[in-house]
């Protein structure tokens, strides 16, 4: 069954995962805390000093505004702290940062299960679109058991690209055989927006990443609280 809103049709889903499906906060503060203390073996001071260099204050446990986490992928980090962690190369370094990112505790924004069958009955095709590495996405969709609900999973590292440009979202309306225009793209931040105007596909923003409503409004169709308010937005009911 075609969902409609407004007069469009809605056949497909496209997420971002941090900040969408899982808390942002909840996830990336454990990881940048934990990965900063391992690259440094415990050393406070460099620890600080390289946490600035990504935009994460280590006393406060928390990211600034416009740091490169937030939107970024696991290999612009590994590029910026790379000249300051001489005694491991580059590879190394993303290795780490992607097995601390693979280990960090995710803690979904609303229960996805439910919410995705339901989408699922309807007939939806779903997919998610991230920069976070593949490997690390693939192990936190496992780790809620929801993998199996997706009918595409890209990271930046698949072969696509990485957001805002538009290709792992092109590539997911291939692979489910939908044209653009029937699909929807759900994330917290610009770069999610941006990729998904950038297909040609309609954009929802949702408020459980660092983002505001001021922010994400200007390249949104809607701003919702969380992916929960989604299918009343399309005009459907949860399953049961």
């Amino acid at each position: 069954m075609d969902l409609i809103n407004g007069t469009v049709t809605v056949k497909g889903i496209c997420f971002d995962k941090d900040g969408t499906l899982f808390d942002f906060a909840a996830t990336w503060e454990a990881w940048a805390k934990a990965l900063l203390l391992r690259l440094t073996e415990g050393d406070p001071a460099r620890a600080h000093m390289l946490g600035a260099l990504i935009g994460f204050d280590l006393t406060a446990c928390k990211f600034a505004q416009d740091s490169l986490v937030i939107a970024g992928t696991a290999g612009e980090v590994a590029d910026v702290l790379a000249p300051h962690v001489s005694r491991l190369s580059r590879d190394a370094l993303l290795n780490m940062i992607n097995d601390e990112a693979a280990h960090a505790p995710q803690q979904p924004a609303v229960p996805l299960r439910p919410l995705l069958e339901g989408f699922r009955s309807q007939g939806l095709a779903l997919g998610v679109a991230t920069n976070d590495s593949e490997g690390p996405a693939l192990s936190h969709l496992s780790a809620a058991g929801v993998v199996d609900l997706f009918d595409f999973i890209a990271g930046y590292d698949s072969g696509y690209g990485g957001k805002p440009a538009p290709g792992q979202l092109l590539a997911f309306a291939q692979a489910v055989n939908l044209h653009p225009s029937e699909i929807v793209m759900v994330g917290d931040s610009t770069h999610d927006l941006h990729a998904g105007r950038a297909a040609g596909m309609r954009t929802i923003g949702v408020l459980t990443g660092p983002a505001g409503t001021e922010e994400l409004a200007p390249f949104a169709d809607v701003v919702l609280r969380d992916i929960g308010e989604i299918p009343a937005w399309l005009g459907v009911q949860k399953a049961s």
